[in-house]
């Protein structure tokens, strides 16, 4: 890519897709196809009706929607006229849109459905700046986007051709505001040097053959964002899915050779899987445990030797042929990030034939600091790879990440002092996460700074390590480790229901309901065994001591989770206060 801004993607759109689409997805049960010449087309009528409108260089206009096409041509219609763009998730509660909305002075905002306009018009009067509301789906009292780049509308290629000639490399492209887990939200200001700087190193992490891409983490996140830039830059159609519940159908119908993922997913796959393999009997049973087992120990570059090889051709004939097939049959990669990968997640799917990397970075660094390849030389379990070409990592004397490159952000939108603090006077960007670097220069992500704590002994625990190795128990789907200043560490666990209501059956259990269940005698034993088995890698100090089970999984519309399914440690602590009191009193 011999460009420097989005913008110059946008030039040779059809000597790429020359002959299949740019994007696709379901309008009335079908996929609906857009080439290069509609995408352009309808990118260029919305410049020019925000120009029409009086939109000017550095103005802010705000998208909330789901991933569909229409997201993509506001975006690029943002861009090309010198404005900024304001992505919200559109599972933002209403006090985060007013203050996102006030906070960047957003004039104009575009949003996908009626409960979403419904929402952000209620908050309008609250919003001195913002002008126009604008819906992708047709809503009776609101006015469409279509209107801003309806057929009558010639395109005024004069003023935007004047107006991309203006844009630098340096210019804002994007405010990205983080939910974070904690406190209020920042607005992280991104250039178009950042993220095409990003582009240009992950060239080189996808294979040859990639032709079709699944999306279906939300585009307002940078991570999938990216990813779309990356898939228009290299010519790959990308189709977005109709909802997560439909991302098996979609799989099937699509046949993607790539998609982008968080862990937590990969784990409902993994489990989904493994529950289906308990439902085997006789030998097919044994055959897909014994696949299975073998999968869990896979090590990279025939290191466990050709006896083990041998085994594992078997195993992906007989077994792990199934399991590509449900994801399509036709994946070549699997990107994952936003959170720590199980190793035994990554090394199961490898061995299946299924190419996961994961990879690290932040909102912050547009946003790959460091990424696994799929060449095997180049990948190592249990670390999220080597930093990416031109950007340096570096490891402070407390053990956290610091990086410095082109993809560091311009600073945080109106917080000055937020800015010196993530960035010192060196130019390292702090990350706030502890890690170290391998001698063959692969790094490893060992804990977030903030969440590490001292417990009443003065004896450091990292959660997050502790919290990814009781997530390999079946029966466990989340769990938040908690201790600070107390005497040992505790565990807060929600159970994978589907899982334990599975394990009820087959120990002769009537499950009642999750809140009886939790409290069941049995069932508290079982847990216990599970936590004895995965405490046995950890110290003393660290091992969980006490747990409680909760009856219901925390969620983003409950306010336990951040929309890219971080965990808000401090809203569930608050939330459990009385459950945490009970497990110290004694």
């Amino acid at each position: 890519m011999d460009v420097n801004t989005i913008v110059g993607l946008f030039d040779s759109l059809e000597q790429r897709y020359s002959s299949k689409p740019v994007l696709c997805a379901k309008e009335n049960g079908r996929w609906r196809e857009y080439n290069a010449k509609e995408f352009k087309d309808n990118v260029n009528r919305l410049s020019t009706g925000l120009i029409a409108l009086g939109i000017g260089k550095d103005d802010k206009i705000a998208n909330m929607s789901f991933n569909r096409p229409e997201w993509n041509f506001v975006d690029y219609s943002i861009a090309q006229i010198g404005a900024i763009h304001i992505p919200l998730y559109p599972t933002l509660a209403e006090q985060d849109i007013r203050f996102i909305l006030n906070d960047a002075e957003v004039k104009v905002i575009f949003v996908s459905t009626k409960e979403i306009y419904d929402k952000v018009n209620s908050l309008k009067s609250e919003i001195p700046s913002l002008q126009a509301i604008y819906t992708y789906d047709e809503v009776q009292e609101a006015e469409s986007w279509k209107k801003l780049c309806a057929h009558e509308n010639e395109i005024n290629q004069v003023e935007i051709n004047r107006r991309r000639d203006q844009i630098t490399e340096n210019d804002i492209l994007t405010i990205i505001y983080t939910s974070g887990t904690t406190g209020t939200p920042k607005g992280v200001m991104l250039s178009h040097k950042n993220i095409v700087s990003n582009i240009r190193a992950l060239h080189d992490f996808i294979p040859p053959g990639v032709e079709r891409s699944l999306s279906f983490l939300p585009l307002s996140h940078v991570f999938e964002r990216v990813a779309g830039y990356l898939c228009i830059d290299l010519g790959i159609s990308v189709y977005y899915a109709e909802s997560i519940e439909a991302i098996s159908a979609n799989l099937q119908e699509v046949k993607p050779h790539f998609f982008t993922t968080v862990p937590r997913l990969l784990e409902k796959i993994y489990d989904k899987i493994t529950i289906k393999g308990s439902e085997l009997t006789g030998v097919k049973k044994q055959l897909f445990f014994w696949a299975l087992n073998l999968g869990l120990t896979y090590e990279l570059n025939g290191a466990n030797g050709w006896w083990y090889e041998m085994q594992l051709k078997i195993a992906n004939k007989l077994i792990f042929s199934k399991w590509r097939e449900a994801l399509g049959g036709e994946v070549k990669l699997i990107v994952s990030g936003g959170a720590a990968l199980q190793n035994r997640l990554a090394k199961v799917f490898m061995s299946a034939g299924i190419t996961v990397l994961e990879g690290y970075g932040l909102t912050e660094t547009s946003p790959v600091i460091a990424a696994n390849h799929f060449d095997p030389k180049n990948y190592k379990f249990n670390t999220v790879g080597k930093p990416i070409n031109n950007v340096v990592v570096r490891i402070a004397e407390d053990g956290e990440i610091l990086c410095k490159g082109p993809n560091v952000f311009v600073g945080y939108y109106k917080r000055q002092d937020l800015t010196e603090k993530a960035i010192d006077a060196e130019g390292w960007f702090h990350t706030e996460d502890i890690g170290e670097l391998d001698r063959d220069g692969f790094l490893r992500i060992t804990d977030r700074k903030k969440e590490m704590f001292k417990t009443a002994g003065g004896k450091y625990v990292s959660p997050q390590a502790i919290e990814n190795k009781l997530k390999e128990s079946l029966l466990i789907e989340q769990v938040l480790v908690i201790g600070e200043n107390q005497r040992f560490p505790a565990a807060l666990i929600v159970p994978t229901f589907d899982n334990l209501k599975e394990w009820c059956s087959r120990h002769s259990i009537n499950y009642t309901s999750n809140i009886e269940m939790i409290k069941h005698p049995e069932v508290l034993v079982k847990f216990q065994s599970e936590i004895d088995k995965h405490n046995k890698v950890f110290g003393k100090w660290e091992q969980v001591k006490k747990f409680e089970l909760l009856p219901k999984e925390w969620t983003i519309d409950g306010g336990e989770m951040t929309p890219k399914l971080s965990l808000k440690r401090k809203v569930i602590f608050n939330k459990n206060l009385e459950l945490i009191e009970r497990i110290y009193a004694q």
